[in-house]
């Protein structure tokens, strides 16, 4: 299937296709004027090859592209070069090392394609639909097996040189760095999962309970470097481990606070987590 290649610009009506890559699940949505309408899902094939991944992406996008999709866009979870739409690095697709994926999607399908990390599209999603906005400044982080950051400023997402910005998880903490303290790698530490966590800290077990209020009080020194290096007007945070913020949330915030040179920033910034759907696919 191949359209004539369309050249539109960046507004977020119209009809768009979005995919939200990960190494566990593929999703290939359809998007009308800010609203997914049509949407497929199925394991990711992270196994296969190069090609074989590929052929699964065609297939997919074929199910739901229309001749009026105008743009694709593509949410990864690695290392992109942004102009040229190349993507590095999959986590958890081995065979994905260097792949030309926007040159081989236009050639496919005609349509004028962006590839983009996963966590800017999460915070360009919460920026232009969801807590983000009505800001200009805005810092998203997503929590689960590891730690991403998107950073919006002065109303466009900040990607750096080499769309490495807001890589604050890779930052020096204690013994490691942040991520190996506010991710799902910190259950790891004491051989457990969050899972397991919550449900007993559900049934008032102290050490779960305490478990999560460590790993609020390392979200709060995360929280202090975004406002020390980015002085965003809202923070945003989603990903698996955000679905248990009323766990963590107090000792996050009195974390934040402890210490803190600037107090009249905490005061001002808004600290929300993220109720939007679809993040990546919209962000897309």
């Amino acid at each position: 299937m191949s359209f004539c290649l369309k050249n539109n610009n960046n507004s977020i009506s119209g009809v768009r296709l979005s995919i939200d890559m990960g190494g566990t699940n593929l999703r290939v949505g359809r998007i009308e004027n800010g609203k997914v309408v049509k949407l497929v899902q199925e394991p990711c094939n992270a196994k296969g090859t190069e090609e074989e991944v590929l052929e699964q992406f065609y297939r997919m996008i074929g199910e739901v592209i229309t001749p009026e999709v105008e743009r694709i866009g593509v949410a990864v979870p690695s290392v992109v070069d942004y102009e040229q739409g190349i993507v590095y690095d999959v986590m958890n697709i081995p065979s994905w090392k260097e792949v030309h994926l926007k040159e081989k999607l236009e050639t496919r399908f005609g349509v004028k394609t962006t590839v983009d990390n996963d966590v800017n599209c999460f915070v360009n999603a919460e920026y232009q639909f969801g807590a983000g906005k009505g800001y200009n400044h805005v810092v998203g982080i997503t929590l689960g097996t590891g730690v991403g950051a998107g950073i919006v400023t002065n109303g466009q997402v900040y990607r750096g040189a080499n769309t490495g910005a807001g890589e604050i998880c890779c930052l020096p903490y204690r013994d490691g760095n942040y991520e190996e303290y506010t991710s799902s790698q910190l259950f790891n530490k004491w051989n457990t999962t969050g899972k397991d966590e919550a449900e007993k800290a559900d049934k008032g077990d102290e050490t779960a309970i305490a478990r999560w209020n460590e790993l609020g009080y390392h979200l709060g020194k995360l929280l202090q470097v975004i406002l020390y290096t980015y002085d965003p007007e809202v923070i945003i945070i989603g990903g698996g481990i955000a679905q248990s913020s009323f766990r963590f949330e107090k000792a996050m915030m009195e974390s934040l606070r402890e210490n803190f040179q600037y107090p009249h920033e905490i005061e001002r910034v808004k600290i929300a987590f993220s109720e939007l759907k679809d993040c990546n696919l919209l962000g897309a």
